[in-house]
């Protein structure tokens, strides 16, 4: 990417973020603003902001699937391994099966030294194929 397009990237999430904070303390209960503003904190680098309304989101919702398994993101990206893990097998739990994404998500990275991950995996795979 270029320096001009990376640089106009940058100030339209900056503009984006601003906005959507803007309207997260308007609206601090809308659960897509607030998935929203998660993702763009983490797309901007700003684990811990993204991490805390992950959290959020997960008291809100606490039988989604894919709101623990961003939760479980957060916590890795935040070197909280233990409680990535717990995220992610409640992901899981509750019927998350994207056994491609979940091995490939770069947001795991800090996750795969971990036996826990080899295993999640292996389990992920095996309840998927039960499921079809």
């Amino acid at each position: 990417m270029s320096k001009e397009r990376t640089k106009g990237r940058a100030e339209h999430d900056a503009v984006e973020l601003a906005f959507l904070q803007k309207v997260s303390e308007r609206l601090p209960e809308d659960i897509e603003i607030l998935q929203a503003l998660a993702d763009l904190y983490t797309k901007n680098g700003k684990f811990q902001e993204g991490l805390a309304i992950d959290e959020k989101l997960s008291h809100q919702l606490p039988n989604d699937d894919l709101v623990w398994y961003n939760l479980g993101c957060s916590y890795s990206l935040t070197h909280r391994a233990d409680d990535a893990f717990e995220a992610l097998t409640k992901a899981v739990e509750l019927g998350y099966c994207d056994y491609d994404w979940m091995k490939t998500d770069p947001d795991l990275n800090n996750l795969h030294a971990d036996p826990r991950f080899e295993s999640l995996l292996s389990w992920l795979y095996t309840a998927c194929e039960e499921d079809e």
